[in-house]
């Protein structure tokens, strides 16, 4: 009888060793869980707040911006009255208008060159559009594919991501940011979940930026001059230009993603 109690309570005590090693097994699953939980839940809310604060801006400041932008002499009385700081606020206004897609860059950037002339228009410009472009492309580093799925296909992130990762993903990053009539802001935010080099990325999407942003501060400083044939020249080029790259942007995004194929083959 003794050697029976004594084997019952011997295989007790191994069945409540293994249900401690079992719970304490257990114990850092859960913990995990929990953490996995609570990452989700706050990278969920900053995607939330992130896109409110796009929205709010959208219909905050869009129309207003929009408008003011629209008549540069109430612009240029606006940011006067900044003094030096006017500049910044102009750079300030081309920043939003990267982040948030209600306000029209082109008009903003027209509305540049009538205030501060065809070259410092282009070049505040230029800050304003770069400083947004690298906000762009590191918060959707930071957040992630769920914040690009909002503003582009799934289709359209596969095809750029094969195009950003080849070996010519800076030819093919001017030719897109060249070519009137692309949505350039939508490919920064794609060009964050790719496996692009920021620092050649932002280079070269300047470069290809450029020309567009030199002819409408010209258009702007044109207008200011009272330069007007040359202004309408312009401008009819100007909406041809984007209306050929509007129309063809499709076939031109293929040519240049079954160029990049090849090029990985």
């Amino acid at each position: 009888m003794d050697i029976e109690q004594n084997q019952t309570d011997k295989n007790e005590k191994d069945l409540v060793n293994k249900k401690v090693l079992d719970k304490k097994e257990e114990a850092p699953d859960k913990k995990e869980k929990v953490v996995e939980k609570r990452r989700l839940v706050f990278y969920i809310a900053l995607i939330t707040v992130f896109i409110g604060i796009l929205v709010y801006l959208g219909i905050k400041l869009g129309p207003k911006i929009t408008e003011l932008a629209k008549n540069p002499e109430k612009l240029h009385r606006l940011l006067n009255s900044f003094g030096w700081k006017g500049v910044l606020v102009f750079i300030g206004i081309q920043i939003l208008q990267v982040l948030v897609a209600a306000i029209p860059g082109e008009i903003v950037q027209i509305a540049g060159g009538y205030i501060y002339g065809t070259w410092l228009g282009t070049l505040y410009s230029l800050i304003g559009i770069l400083i947004g472009s690298i906000l762009v492309f590191f918060i959707v580093r930071l957040l992630g594919y769920p914040l690009v799925r909002l503003v582009a296909s799934e289709a359209q992130i596969e095809k750029f991501n094969s195009i950003f990762g080849s070996a010519k993903s800076e030819a093919a990053a001017f030719i897109l940011f060249l070519i009137p009539g692309i949505p350039k802001d939508i490919l920064t935010y794609i060009a964050g979940v790719t496996p692009v080099k920021p620092l050649r990325f932002f280079i070269v999407i300047m470069i290809g930026r450029f020309p567009a942003l030199l002819a409408s501060s010209y258009i702007g400083h044109g207008t200011q001059m009272g330069n007007y044939l040359v202004v309408i020249i312009l401008c009819v080029a100007a909406v041809v230009l984007f209306l050929v790259g509007l129309l063809l942007k499709d076939r031109i995004i293929e040519k240049i993603h079954r160029f990049s194929l090849r090029r990985k083959m």
